[in-house]
């Protein structure tokens, strides 16, 4: 099978760029839809009980928790925007990070969005929250928290499986297992050869 070379560093730090610009747009477009015909805190069925937009505004993290420390949310997703960037200037080379990173900066970015420039003011503005699936989780979400929430799964996933930012992949302990045992089979065999032929040795 044919290995893909890594990503040149330009044309990683470009599709980051590029799918951070798509989704900080779907999710600011989203928010500017239900603020534009969406009333405020009520329940609006969609599929049944599937899917339920409510308009809210959030001014803490999830379920609303820590309204009196906004501006430490703001510092937070600030933080990992600016590691994200520094990343796909630096060190990621492969398409999967590539990916992941994109999608995920996109989400913050949406949200930091909110923070920054949503009253009631600099580093403490609420984010618009208008979806509901109450079969699923009882929070009140948006698209950003979508791609925030899925990219941290799959960032999860790709160090656990060893999937460097370089576009390689660490050997899970199996594999090296596999390739001492082979090794070390290997030896034996050579060992045993040269033990029952007079001519090796």
């Amino acid at each position: 099978m044919t290995v893909r070379p890594p990503l040149r560093q330009a044309a990683a730090g470009s599709i980051i760029a590029i799918l951070a610009v798509l989704v900080l747009a779907a999710d600011q477009f989203t928010k500017y839809l239900a603020l534009e015909n969406l009333p405020y805190e009520e329940s609006v069925h969609v599929i049944g009980d599937f899917l339920i937009f409510y308009l809210t505004k959030n001014p803490g993290a999830a379920f609303s928790m820590g309204e009196e420390v906004t501006w430490i949310f703001t510092l937070a997703m600030a933080a990992v925007a600016v590691a994200i960037v520094w990343l796909a200037a630096t060190r990621v080379r492969s398409r999967l990070w590539v990916v992941t990173l994109g999608l995920l900066l996109g989400g913050v970015l949406g949200n930091l969005t909110d923070r920054i420039f949503r009253e009631p003011g600099f580093a403490v503005g609420h984010v618009i929250d208008f979806i509901n699936t109450p079969w699923m989780m009882p929070a009140i979400y948006n698209v950003a928290d979508i791609f925030i929430v899925t990219m941290m799964i799959c960032v999860a996933a790709l160090v656990l499986f060893g999937f460097r930012f370089d576009g390689t992949r660490e050997p899970s302990k199996a594999e090296l297992d596999a390739a001492a045992r082979a090794a070390s089979d290997s030896t034996a065999n050579d060992a045993s050869d040269a033990s029952t032929d007079p001519t090796k040795g």
